[in-house]
């Protein structure tokens, strides 16, 4: 018979009933995806490999959907899911969605107070028919104001000011576009430029740009912006008026046919090589939708429209199968006090650290050895009322990465906030404690079910650990 007491810390802990539960649903795609949902089928029920009723039923339809543009995909943002792929994973001219990118990078960089004056490369690096606003050479418009031009009109030289003011010219900027898609999981994407003209260097494909998609619109600057119908830009020396732009999204304006409730932002784009593109984000009844559609030849509203039709459908019939939460990036909530210190044990996380005296103490089993594949990085905590960051000494935070500081680990999702709860990292589960730190060769307990992580802090599956208790496919002890 198992004693817990030589195993765990906690005289309290119960001896684990393990019942019929549901399977828990390891293939998912992103680089950093949510905590663990509904976990196992029973003691050495082994891997499971047909869908339940209703996932199959939903992909059924899902193949039976006629999208007409070269490239879509469907993400469930809430439930951190893909429910349709088209060439998901192709490379496609972006176009003006590049402008996301461009967007999210100059919110997370500066303030809107901030003024940025316009070079001759930024107004005369383009190319012809290019969408713009006249503007010219020495003119000054807040950042502001260049937001709102840059997403609503759509304006090429303000992406080329934005980026030479962020980045200090446009190929900085790039780099700095091209960095921040690494960090999101982004796999099939390469910016050279702010604005999306075409480049034969310049892509990306579906599933890299919901990554984009979801990154940019969780910041709530950009969010606000690209979710608002009009804007007056104002006047300057070049033009001595003010102009209303209005945003060119149709289906965030009640007046146009296009129109779809629940509409949370998106951007539009076109180029002659890109096509018609759209990016699409709606929100109903507590579920998040995000919708891509590249390379179309005039039915990307009407593609749109069916998979977003389809998604929300589709979320109510599945539920909360596999892996659930707000996003990718979202952690459970921020502990007390300073990350890695004693003292921070906040009853966040969404399980429970076996072995341990506080959360983030490591057990006699754990070793230092998964830790040191890690980066020692030196930095500052930062805390808000979103949770935990970490600014880097580069003078960046750390986001959609992975770093060791002062001897622990931390993860980091792709809004920046330290990570806490179970977590897929490149390819592996790992479970970050409520105070942030990654557990490394010790029991974990989650929702009355018992996994342990090995010496590289990854989910041992499919064998005996070494203490000698047998865990199954789904890294569930075997009573």
């Amino acid at each position: 018979m198992m004693k817990y007491k030589s195993l765990f810390s906690s005289a309290a802990v119960r001896r684990p009933r393990l019942s019929v539960l549901p399977c828990l649903l390891l293939a998912a795609v992103l680089t950093f995806t949510l905590p663990f949902g509904a976990l196992a089928d029973g003691p050495g029920s082994g891997p499971q490999t047909a869908a339940p009723p209703a996932q199959a039923q939903q992909s059924a339809q899902a193949e039976a959907l006629e999208i007409a543009a070269e490239g879509a995909i469907l993400y469930d943002v809430t439930h951190n899911r893909f429910l349709y792929e088209k060439n998901a994973d192709m490379h496609f001219y972006p176009a003006s969605t590049t402008k996301l990118m461009t967007a999210l990078l100059v919110a997370e960089r500066c303030s809107f107070e901030e003024t940025v004056t316009f070079s001759e490369t930024a107004v005369s690096r383009l190319e012809s028919g290019a969408v713009t606003l006249k503007v010219k050479a020495g003119d000054q418009f807040s950042v502001k104001d260049c937001m709102y031009g840059l997403l609503l009109k759509s304006a090429n030289e303000i992406a080329n000011g934005l980026a030479e003011h962020v980045g200090g010219s446009i190929e900085g900027f790039a780099g700095l576009m091209n960095q921040r898609a690494a960090a999101l999981g982004c796999t099939n994407t390469h910016f050279v430029n702010p604005n999306g003209l075409n480049d034969p260097q310049h892509f990306t494909s579906p599933r890299d740009m919901a990554l984009i998609a979801r990154a940019a619109f969780e910041n709530s600057t950009v969010r606000q912006i690209a979710s608002t119908l009009t804007y007056s830009f104002p006047a300057s020396k070049s033009v001595p008026s003010v102009r209303e732009l209005t945003m060119g999204h149709k289906m965030l304006d009640p007046s146009r046919a296009e129109y779809y409730p629940g509409f949370v932002a998106g951007k539009t784009g076109f180029t002659s090589l890109a096509g018609n593109t759209l990016v699409t984000c709606v929100e109903r009844d507590g579920v998040r939708l995000i919708v891509v559609i590249l390379k179309s030849r005039q039915t990307h509203y009407a593609d749109t429209k069916k998979l977003l039709d389809y998604g929300f459908a589709a979320a109510a019939s599945l539920g909360t199968d596999g892996p659930v939460g707000g996003g990718a990036n979202t952690a459970p909530g921020a502990p007390q006090g300073s990350p890695g210190a004693p003292g921070a044990n906040g009853s966040y996380g969404n399980g429970q650290s076996a072995g341990t005296g506080l959360p983030g103490c490591q057990n006699t089993q754990s070793t230092a050895v998964g830790r040191e594949a890690y980066p020692e990085t030196e930095g500052t905590w930062k805390e808000t009322g979103q949770g935990w960051q970490f600014l880097k000494k580069t003078g960046s935070y750390a986001c959609g990465e992975t770093l060791r500081n002062n001897g622990r680990v931390y993860g980091f999702g792709t809004d920046c906030y330290m990570l806490t709860g179970w977590y897929l990292v490149n390819g592996s589960w790992h479970y970050f404690d409520t105070n942030g730190s990654m557990a490394f060769g010790q029991w974990i307990e989650t929702s009355g079910l018992w996994y342990y992580v090995d010496a590289a802090g990854s989910l041992f599956v499919d064998g005996t650990t070494p203490d000698g208790y047998r865990v199954d496919a789904n890294g569930v002890w075997i009573k």
